[in-house]
């Protein structure tokens, strides 16, 4: 039975959550830049073989211990802008925290750092606010980019930046577990995931993730249906491009593993959709008709 214990204390000037903020990275690069909360606490536990009187200790409110101290541990590499602050419970690298590591020496000289401004923000405002604005500076996009729609600046990733962004979009539209795995070369598969149905049922998927400018053939499809056999019962095939009829067929062809395909104008759509990569613009038209009775002499 996991044993209650009190709020989280310091020890020599040093938060006992802040040893978890380089594994917090850590854990984000290898889980492909994005995951749930839940999953990166499990997977610094089990990187760093700890112990069930780490992992299962609670706080007295029932809560999680050891969850509540790398939920603490993200806020603040929030604050210094090494993660995205993401407001649909995903937790996500920001380009700077893809190439920061933290020893425990560096994880508790930000700690206090961020203390100290802290206080100085609650003297300058005589507030009891604790949060300040991450610590980011706006970049020129480069002029080969400026004109490009989202569409091809997908088709202009890497193709393992590509499945990184696909295991993103595959995150934030309910997945758990989320596992690119295109380095391990895993039989053409570019990545895993878990579908919860239900609180009973769940399905293993694994996607595909291929930058087309054209079209995609039904023997596509089909290589990718005989890399699932065994491994997973559902597969996605996620494009820039679209796919012939053939290909569609042999997707909900009858009596094997069933693909969904996502052509370039759904995967818009989905990246719309969560707000992945863009940002809404408000545009205001004109409202002729409105004007009209001001048009008057008299």
């Amino acid at each position: 039975m996991a044993r209650s214990v009190g709020m989280t204390k310091q020890r020599n000037g040093q938060a006992e959550f802040a040893r978890w903020m380089g594994p917090l990275l850590d854990a984000l690069r290898a889980l492909g830049g994005s995951a749930k909360p839940q999953e990166v606490s499990r997977w610094i536990a089990r990187e760093l073989g700890l112990p069930p009187e780490i992992t299962e200790a609670t706080l007295k409110s029932g809560a999680n211990r050891f969850h509540n101290q790398v939920q603490w541990a993200r806020q603040y590499l929030v604050w210094q802008g090494l993660l995205d602050d993401s407001r649909r419970g995903i937790w996500t690298l920001s380009p700077l925290g893809w190439k920061t590591h933290l020893d425990e020496g560096a994880a508790r000289t930000l700690f206090l750092d961020r203390v100290k401004i802290q206080q100085a923000e609650r003297k300058q405002h005589a507030t009891t606010e604790t949060g300040v604005e991450p610590n980011t500076t706006d970049t020129e996009l480069p002029e080969e980019l400026q004109d490009l729609d989202l569409l091809d600046v997908l088709k202009s990733l890497p193709p393992y930046g590509f499945e990184l962004i696909c295991g993103r979009l595959l995150r934030e539209h309910g997945f758990e577990e989320v596992e690119v795995t295109q380095r391990s070369r895993d039989g053409g598969i570019d990545g895993y995931g878990l579908l919860r149905l239900s609180p009973f049922v769940s399905l293993r998927v694994a996607f595909q993730a291929k930058r087309y400018k054209d079209v995609v053939a039904r023997s596509a499809v089909g290589e990718f249906r005989n890399a699932l056999l065994g491994r997973a019962e559902k597969g996605v095939f996620i494009t820039t491009g679209r796919f012939t009829p053939d290909a569609e067929a042999e997707a909900t062809r009858d009596g094997v593993v069933p693909i969904e395909l996502i052509d370039g104008q759904q995967l818009i759509e989905l990246f719309h959709d969560k707000l992945i990569g863009v940002k809404p613009k408000t545009v205001y038209e004109i409202d002729h008709a409105f004007f009209d009775e001001f048009r008057r002499d008299s």
